[in-house]
């Protein structure tokens, strides 16, 4: 079959990812493009069908790494290119593999031949085809950390460094950069958001004659790719041009002082972190100048750089989701435009005013006190609070009568009480799996990972990785005179080298067991136990770990969340938690042990963390606490790591929560030793404890 390109001009609506991809086409200097959706919207569609529309390049011939001919890279590994011959090729798309490895990633060098042959031999990577092209990162999101900061910090300097046990290779790497993602399938840390320049929510459109045209295309292009193709030619060949016009008219384009100044004032007023997304939004703003065919900057263009390079970095916690205020942008725009406007008009030239047109007191004008900048209509006029209500007081005072007129007990274990909202989070103790695992890299349990400290030497396991010197050394010393060695290099053999085990932190699964039944269900504990779940949820978020939860009440157990990366299903899954009802603990610790045994077999390399939210009662069918201790049991059988977050409250306690701990053969934490500026005395207790007599003394010392 021949592989043609779906057309880009042939793709219905998405116009936001239109503009994006199009503006980094002009500019790849603008940064890359993230592209945030559901499955099945045709991302990956609209970024493949991008590079067919961008100029071919001049190449080196020979050159593996697609050096410009009239600008060629002077640390060129295959260099130098004196004087060069050229060839004439379309511009690249090449695709990362989501289980992409850093050596594919940057190249590889052969350390054999480089230590027995005195060579260095270097095969390019995936960084190297895409110099000058366009990278596409399909799922960016699910892979690792280190190899998303590599690739974000080559697209940043525009070159690519090798560095491996004193061998140094580095080479031009500019390109294109754009990633797709599924938010349902977890998001990108802050930091790494942050350094792609753009970002564009779609979704699906909800109009059935789209939807329908949308269908009717993609019928016609697989019936028939060439000829489908063939309709789309002319709009294609258009799109192109007008693609190198703008890229010819850029340099040209002029980024005025008023359109900076709004620039700077909105990233200001949105209070994004850092100055990237000023250098961001007017690179974007210059590159839409160009692409209308302008030689300035307008403020629709400030707006619309706004729109594409500010909502992903307004995320103050990973439960925040991407957006912006146009109504707040718009405000900010005006109010900028006039501060450019107010002081010609007067005459005074630079002087005390200049730095503060809107803020002199003495000239008593609307723009020192009026609406725009927050003065007296506000605060006092009728609307600050509806039905005669004043601050925050009001609200609350209007939901007390609807509240069970004895809130401190929990309701009837039949009735279903209404969500509560969790409490604020806070950052909690951190919980490890015991041992060295083989996991995917992240920031809980002790690893065997590609990064980390070395701990030791060991043959190769298939190809050489991180090459041990001095083992390899040692290995190779004692036979150097049976090799007939006689020149100052070493005699070498496949069987002498050693390769690096270096031990760093992995990700684990961790699987929450809630229990949402009527014993829990008081407001005042709900709340509590809803924000300790939540600081739970965020520190799986920050340590990478995927996170799954079940529910128990009335007569069963739920799965509200299969084991997935998206740490913000779970807290919204968590928010609309409804509570009431028996207390089937039994079910609940049966559905997780059939849970993790299905994920053993799913990804058998991460290990599991059961966290189980209970106060430890068990009153759900005949047996239910014998129940209950024998599901218990089945876990500390499989050694499977376990807490349980102690939620008993009130002047009697019988301590069944921390029963079950011990049953699971795990650690019971109770709701305020979960906090981890309460855990450093709880730390000291555990490890004077081991002491043995010299623990109390250590304790009354600390203290």
């Amino acid at each position: 079959m021949t592989d043609v390109r779906y057309p880009f001009t042939a793709i219905v609506g998405m116009a936001d990812l239109r503009l994006g991809l199009l503006l980094n086409a002009v500019s790849p200097a603008v940064g890359g493009v993230l592209v945030r959706g559901e499955k099945g919207t045709a991302k990956s569609t609209m970024v493949r069908a991008l590079a067919g529309l961008l100029p071919s390049i001049a190449t080196v011939d020979g050159c593996r790494f697609a050096c410009d001919p009239g600008a060629p890279d002077p640390q060129c590994p295959d260099g130098p290119h004196a004087p060069p011959s050229s060839t004439e090729r379309p511009s690249q798309l090449v695709e990362l593999p989501v289980g992409v490895a850093e050596d594919r990633i940057v190249g590889s060098l052969d350390l054999e031949r480089a230590l027995a042959e005195g060579v260095k031999a270097y095969e390019p990577g995936l960084l190297a085809r895409a110099h000058r092209g366009v990278l596409y990162i399909d799922e960016v999101n699910l892979l690792q950390d280190h190899v998303v900061d590599l690739l974000l910090d080559a697209a940043a300097m525009g070159r690519s460094y090798v560095e491996r046990e004193g061998v140094s290779v580095r080479h031009a790497a500019r390109f294109l950069l754009v990633g797709t993602m599924n938010p349902e399938e977890g998001e990108l840390r802050p930091q790494l958001l942050d350094r792609f320049g753009l970002t564009v929510e779609i979704a699906a459109t909800r109009d059935p004659a789209e939807r329908a045209e949308v269908v009717r295309r993609r019928l016609a292009y697989d019936t028939d790719p060439a000829g489908f193709a063939a309709r789309f030619a002319e709009d294609e060949r258009a799109l192109a041009e007008r693609i190198t016009a703008a890229r010819e008219l850029l340099p040209e384009v002029e980024l005025t002082d008023v359109a900076l100044r709004q620039i700077t004032a909105v990233c200001a007023a949105f209070e994004v972190d850092g100055l990237r997304a000023d250098i961001v939004m007017a690179r974007t703003a210059v590159a839409l100048a160009a692409w209308d065919g302008r030689t300035e900057v307008l403020e629709e263009d400030v707006r619309t750089a706004a729109r594409l390079a500010l909502p992903h970095r307004r995320r103050r916690n990973p439960f925040d989701a991407p957006g912006l205020d146009e109504e707040q942008l718009d405000r900010t725009l005006e109010e900028h435009a006039q501060q450019q406007d107010d002081p010609e008009p007067e005459g005074d030239g630079p002087g005390p005013d200049g730095d503060g047109p809107d803020g002199g007191p003495e000239d008593g004008g609307p723009d020192g006190d009026g609406p725009d900048g927050g003065g007296a209509p506000e605060p006092s006029g009728p609307e600050g609070g509806l039905d005669g209500r004043e601050g925050p007081d009001g609200p609350e005072a209007a939901e007390e009568p609807a509240q069970p007129p004895v809130p401190a007990q929990p309701p009837s274990p039949a009735r279903e009480s209404a969500p509560v909202a969790a409490g604020d989070p806070y950052r909690t103790q951190l919980f490890t799996v015991k041992g060295t695992g083989h996991g995917a890299q992240g920031r809980r349990s002790p690893a065997e990972t590609t990064g980390g400290h070395t701990i030791r030497a060991r043959r190769p396991q298939g190809a050489l990785g991180r090459l041990h010197l001095t083992a390899t050394l040692q290995a190779a010393a004692p036979h150097q005179a049976a090799r007939g060695r006689t020149g100052r290099a070493l005699v070498l053999k496949k069987d002498d080298f050693r390769e690096q085990v270096r031990q760093g932190r992995e990700s684990n699964l961790v699987l929450f067991v809630v229990d949402a039944s009527g014993s829990m269900a008081a407001r005042q504990r709900m709340t509590a136990v809803k924000g300790a779940v939540l600081s739970l949820l965020m520190d799986a978020y920050q340590r990478r770990d995927k996170i799954g939860m079940i529910t128990f009440r009335g007569t069963g157990a739920e799965l509200a969340l299969p084991p997935t990366s998206s740490v913000e299903v779970g807290a919204a899954r968590l928010e609309s938690l409804p509570t009431g009802g028996r207390t089937p603990l039994a079910a609940g610790l049966l559905r997780a042990h059939e849970v993790l045994r299905v994920e053993r077999l799913r990804d058998p390399s991460r290990r599991p963390l059961l966290v189980v939210v209970t106060d430890g009662r068990a009153t759900g069918g005949q047996d239910a606490l014998a129940r209950s201790r024998r599901a218990a049991a089945l876990f500390a059988a499989q050694g499977t790591a376990s807490v349980v977050l102690d939620c008993e409250s009130g002047p009697v306690r019988l301590g069944l929560a921390r029963t079950l701990a011990g049953l699971l053969g795990g650690t019971a934490v109770s709701l305020d030793e979960l906090r981890a500026e309460g855990v450093a005395s709880l730390v000291r207790e555990n490890r004077t404890g081991n002491r043995g007599a010299t623990s109390t003394a250590s304790m009354r010392k600390a203290a």
